[in-house]
């Protein structure tokens, strides 16, 4: 899933700017997983605003809507018809939430969550980034654990010289990748992994290459397919 959590609520307001009529628009996938973007959130953010605007005499007129995700266009076209009497979508769903409703509105898209990374819960409010999205997973030679997104310094072949304790160098509160990635091969019976050679990253797949985009050829519509879908919509 895609962690992602509320901006500041002075930098939210401080984007709105002199809008009046604003939807804020709610995702019900990854953002309310991580407490940011789902039903609650945005009825907390509505009213937070609400108070900010009778305070100030701003007139502000807030509606709400959430939708199950905003990362495809159905979705994020549901988003923007019911948008047509405000001036201003405020999106707590993830940036590809944001460009998506974007992409088929008419009006302005703002973010009210700023993305972080791909991982999880790994306890009820605390969540940690799991994946890289390299685009070459090695993760059979790790014991599941991705070594570019959760070891500091990304090594591939060990860990570097200055952990301690089972505990990363940069940050004492952050365990070492390598360290797991070792305790969990021991715990798998695979410790020969560790005897294998990673070779140098390709990183062509990665974001060294510019947007990526992965095309399933079975699965893409012919023009006439295309226009049958329009037409049901």
């Amino acid at each position: 899933m895609i962690i992602a959590e509320r901006k500041p609520i002075s930098e939210i307001i401080s984007i709105i700017g002199n809008n009046k009529k604003i939807l804020i628009a709610g995702c019900r996938s990854c953002a309310s997983v991580c407490m940011a973007g789902g039903d609650r959130e945005v009825s907390a953010l509505s009213e937070a605003l609400g108070l900010y605007s009778d305070l100030n005499s701003l007139g502000w007129e807030i509606s709400e809507v959430s939708k199950e995700r905003q990362c495809e266009k159905e979705w994020a076209k549901e988003i923007a018809e019911e948008a047509s009497s405000a001036n201003v979508i405020l999106s707590l769903g993830c940036g590809v939430g944001v460009q998506f409703i974007q992409e088929v509105s008419s009006i302005p898209v703002f973010p009210g969550l700023n993305t972080s990374n791909m991982g999880g819960p790994e306890e009820q409010g605390i969540y940690l980034e799991k994946c890289g999205g390299c685009g070459d997973c090695t993760l059979h030679l790790t014991g599941g654990i991705c070594p570019i997104a959760r070891c500091s310094k990304s090594m591939l072949n060990g860990p570097c010289g200055g952990s301690q304790n089972g505990k990363c160098e940069i940050n004492p509160d952050t365990e070492c990748a390598w360290d797991a990635i070792y305790q969990n091969l021991k715990r798998l019976n695979r410790l020969e992994t560790l005897s294998e050679i990673i070779p140098p990253k390709n990183w062509i797949p990665s974001r060294s290459g510019g947007p990526r985009k992965i095309v399933r050829k079975e699965m893409v519509l012919s023009e006439d397919e295309k226009k049958i879908k329009e037409g049901l919509e």
